[in-house]
């Protein structure tokens, strides 16, 4: 049998608005009168309308997630760290795949408001103008995970200073010609602050940077093998690649073994994320480690703070990373 709130109001003794202050969590209720109306909810099993409770407190425990593409292995672990604080709170999320498409973006982001999420988590690099002007548009607080965009709270690492670092690794080991498969031109992390870190330092090595060593890529296993594959037809084929995430490093190193390439002996590979798999493919893959869990539990911490009206320490938290060497180098 399903009892309603006049049913737990009349067990208990009490009007059905006290019944209604005790769900919705008042501070004028009395501990004894508090402690009835909860045993008679018990003791009926009575479950109050998430809804019409969500509208009296004004929220409604949901998290929307935005996500460029679940295929990729880098975002899942980013979304775990999300849900494992947001479970520790008690909120429960929305995923939307939003398949690299700006209009997916904005059509879920209004979904998600007309559903009166309390808050929202945008995991990717491309904050587009039109989604940007719908932040401002609805009073939903938004964290950025990847991306750095005007005044939105943001989780991730530094994507220049982490690039320098690899390719410096790389100058280290003897290798002064490094060609790099990027990601689109258009793309502010992977296809262009993994670019500039690249040209720091080879600019700091006084080594020349030359177009042809340049590929733009993408995200994907088939942007790296096809960018492999066009810089071992050059006369004169580098001794490394830096690729700038690990999903198309994999694809360049399937690219060079087809073609006879021993890797690391005659042409070194590196990549960028750590994903799951580069530990994994043979020879396994030298690469920067990004704290995905970490991203997406500050990022869902930083989110309570601002739900429960607490002063942030920064809106722009920047996570550290670290270079693994492995067999690819």
């Amino acid at each position: 049998m399903k009892f309603n709130i006049k049913d737990v109001a009349r067990k208990a003794g009490v009007s059905i608005s006290t019944v209604s202050r005790v769900v919705n969590e008042s501070k004028v209720v009395k501990p004894e009168t508090h402690e009835k109306v909860m045993k008679a909810i018990e003791e009926l099993g009575y479950k109050p309308n998430a809804i019409a409770r969500s509208l009296k407190i004004k929220n409604t425990k949901t998290i929307g997630i935005l996500i460029p593409d679940i295929s990729n292995q880098f975002y899942p672990e980013v979304v775990r760290g999300i849900e494992d604080i947001a479970n520790m709170y008690e909120y429960n999320i929305f995923l939307c795949n939003t398949d690299l498409d700006q209009e997916k973006e904005i059509k879920y982001y209004e979904a998600l408001a007309e559903k009166q999420v309390d808050g929202t988590i945008f995991i990717g690099n491309i904050v587009s103008q039109d989604l940007y002007k719908k932040f401002k548009t609805y009073d939903i607080p938004v964290i950025l995970i990847g991306a750095d965009y005007e005044d939105v709270p943001s989780v991730g690492i530094d994507n220049v200073g982490a690039s320098k670092e690899i390719v410096n690794y790389l100058i280290k080991k003897g290798h002064d010609r490094i060609a790099m498969i990027t990601g689109k031109n258009y793309d502010p992390v992977v296809g262009i602050a993994r670019l500039e870190g690249y040209k720091n330092a080879l600019n700091e090595a006084n080594m020349p940077i030359e177009d042809e060593l340049i590929v733009e890529g993408g995200l994907r296993f088939k942007n790296g093998y096809e960018g492999c594959r066009k810089i071992l037809e050059l006369e004169s084929p580098p001794s490394a690649i830096f690729v700038a995430n690990d999903e198309m490093a994999i694809g360049a190193m399937r690219a060079a073994l087809e073609q006879g390439i021993s890797i690391p002996e005659d042409l070194a590979i590196v990549g960028f994320d750590n994903i799951d798999m580069s530990a994994k493919v043979y020879p396994s893959l030298t690469t920067v480690a990004q704290p995905m869990y970490e991203m997406g539990a500050i990022a869902m911490r930083v989110l309570t703070k601002i739900l429960n009206d607490e002063i942030l320490d920064s809106k722009k938290i920047v996570l550290n990373y670290s270079l693994l060497e492995r067999e690819s180098s």
